[in-house]
């Protein structure tokens, strides 16, 4: 009889612990939930206030300021829908982007850009343009570089395009949208791309993992490195395409770019 009451006081003080330890799962997770949605929040509403009181004339700071407040009604759906920590981590991302080109208008205003923003999770490991950029691809010209301008309107704050790193700064045209489209579109923005950030150009700067890539083939230290700042182009994903065959050597070293083709 002893025996059955001291598996019965065992067995309710096994079900007591479990009942405490998916109580206190469960408050932590409700708080994880809060601290993401107040933090989304806090973002979102910043983002407002700056699409709600600034104002531009000047082309490159109106499309900057017509991004930030596409962005801000992106992340107001994301934050109605949002139930999960990842849902609102998302929300607080298209908040930031938002600010991002909030700030890129301030500065086309010749305004202070206000303190620095978290670095946008999307924008990781693309860098960004420190030199003017101008090239030709299919007749048609592209320019980029870091500072607006009226041949360059086009804010982008870097992030990866088909799966290539493209650095943040300003354009002539929202070339990333292209490639973002089917068909044509993507191999005519990837060839942009490629035109714009080719080491064949003797200005573009990779981490360590990249230059390794570009020595065997292209005297890239002996070019003076520097478009793209901070080694923020390094990553493995891209090692291949970018530093072997495809800009060493045929396609853009030698025949379609540098010969027949373009």
């Amino acid at each position: 009889m002893n025996g059955v009451l001291l598996i019965l006081v065992i067995v309710a003080i096994v079900a007591l612990i479990v009942v405490g330890v998916q109580r206190g799962g469960g408050k932590g997770r409700q708080t994880q939930l809060e601290d993401a949605r107040a933090e989304a929040q806090r973002w979102y509403e910043r983002l407002g206030g700056q699409v709600m009181n600034l104002h531009a004339d000047e082309p490159a700071a109106r499309q900057a300021l017509a991004d930030a407040g596409e962005r801000y009604n992106a992340a107001g759906g994301q934050l109605q829908q949002a139930n999960t920590v990842r849902q609102f981590e998302l929300a607080r991302e298209s908040a930031l982007e938002g600010l991002a080109y909030a700030r890129a208008a301030r500065l086309a205003m010749g305004l202070d850009p206000g303190p620095d923003l978290p670095p946008l999770a999307a924008s990781r490991g693309s860098g960004q343009l420190t030199q003017e950029r101008e090239v030709s691809v299919q007749g048609h010209a592209y320019k980029a570089g870091p500072r607006p301008g009226p041949e360059t309107p086009y804010f982008y704050p870097g992030g990866r395009v088909q799966g290539r790193p493209v650095p943040a700064g300003w354009y002539s045209t929202p070339v990333w949208k292209t490639a973002l489209g089917a068909g044509a579109g993507v191999l005519g923005g990837m060839l942009i791309f490629d035109a714009l950030f080719s080491p064949a150009f003797g200005d573009v700067g990779y981490a360590d993992g990249y230059q390794d890539g570009f020595d065997a083939g292209n005297d890239v230290d002996a070019n003076g490195l520097g478009d793209i700042s901070g080694n923020d182009l390094g990553g493995g994903g891209d090692g291949g395409g970018w530093g072997g065959g495809d800009w060493g050597g045929g396609d853009f070293g030698g025949g379609d770019f540098g010969g027949g083709d373009f």
